[in-house]
C-alpha cells in the first residue's frame, strides 16, 4: 500500500522537529515522491550524513511502504 505525502512529512518532522519539509508526488501514483528537507541538524554534515538522518526518521518504511524518494537536503542559509 502506498504511503501518503502527509505521512512522509509527519515522520520526517518527528525525526527532525526543526525541519522545513516539502513533499511532491512525482508520478501522481502516491508511490514516487520528492522530498526537500532543510534543517539546522544538517549543519557541518556531509550530504550522505544528512540523507541518513532523513532515512532514520522514515525508519523501516523506506523500501517498503515508501517505494521511491528523491531526496534533497540542506542546512539553512543565514
Amino acid at each position: 500500500m502506498p504511503m501518503a505525502a502527509d505521512e512522509i512529512e509527519r515522520l520526517i518532522r518527528e525525526g527532525l522537529p526543526d525541519a522545513e519539509v516539502t513533499i511532491r508526488d512525482l508520478a501522481g501514483d502516491g508511490d514516487h515522491y520528492a522530498a526537500h528537507v532543510v534543517s539546522p541538524a544538517f549543519a557541518g554534515k556531509s550530504r550522505v550524513q544528512q540523507h541518513k538522518l532523513v532515512y532514520e526518521a522514515l525508519g523501516t518504511r523506506m523500501g517498503g511502504e515508501l517505494h521511491a524518494l528523491q531526496l534533497t537536503t540542506q542546512a539553512p542559509t543565514s
